[in-house]
């Protein structure tokens, strides 16, 4: 789920002077991608992530995923609402990325339109999104925003792709993993995290944002780790 690593950027030589140049400090793009890289691989590497793009468990267990995500996009997506008016968050309210229509209709194809009789969250779930709804500066909202939307342009093509290969799902019951205004993530993503090295930030806040992409992916592995309660792969024969 991470981005597609940016290339560091190297602070200028000064030949005219014996003095040394302090180091540039790198963009805050290449510091979200290299310091959440422990959590990111934690979080990929949970037993429900494993088996289930494994061909292990079931398409209900991806049903639970996307009632979980529901949740989380609704809350993330109103915390931008909230935010509309911030300068610093405003260029980053992009209705390209926004994900909940999708994974309502995907619900509705999958499960009809009583798709939430029955669904319940997950207490991980429960508390990703007190932590969304808390969400009161731009800065936390880049940092979850982040860790999502880019996580859905990169890694969740390829989530989309097994789970089509294992379980036989249709394009039409994954549209959450389809951009259809992003025709080449690979650009959009270059320019989102252009955008991200030229917010604003003081280096306290840029310091506040990567510890906030941190917690981010800690939910997201709680949250796999609670859908593992739930669904298990069945015992070899």
């Amino acid at each position: 789920m991470s981005p597609v690593p940016d290339t560091p950027r190297e602070a200028p030589a000064d030949s005219t002077s014996a003095t040394a140049v302090s180091p540039q400090a790198p963009p805050l793009s290449e510091r979200l991608r290299e310091a959440t890289r422990p959590q990111h691989e934690r979080a990929e590497n949970r037993g429900f992530v494993v088996e289930l793009m494994g061909g292990d468990l079931g398409v209900e267990a991806y049903v639970d995923l996307a009632v979980q995500h529901r949740a989380i996009y609704a809350a993330l997506e109103a915390a931008g609402e909230r935010l509309r008016g911030d300068a610093v968050a405003a260029p980053f309210l992009l209705p390209e990325l926004m994900r909940l229509p999708s994974l309502e209709a995907d619900l509705v194809t999958l499960r009809g339109t009583d798709w939430r009789e029955g669904a319940s969250l997950v207490p991980a779930t429960a508390d990703y999104v007190a932590r969304l709804d808390a969400i009161a500066t731009a800065g936390e909202y880049l940092a979850h925003a982040y860790t999502r939307y880019l996580g859905d342009l990169s890694g969740g093509q390829v989530i989309a792709r097994m789970l089509q290969r294992h379980y036989g799902m249709t394009p039409e019951q994954l549209t959450f993993y389809t951009f259809t205004e992003i025709p080449k993530p690979k650009p959009f993503k270059d320019r989102y995290r252009a955008l991200m090295d030229a917010a604003p930030f003081s280096a306290t806040e840029s310091d506040a944002v990567v510890a906030e992409a941190r917690v981010a992916f800690d939910l997201n592995a709680a949250l796999f780790d609670d859908l593992g309660v739930r669904h298990t792969a069945a015992p070899a024969a």
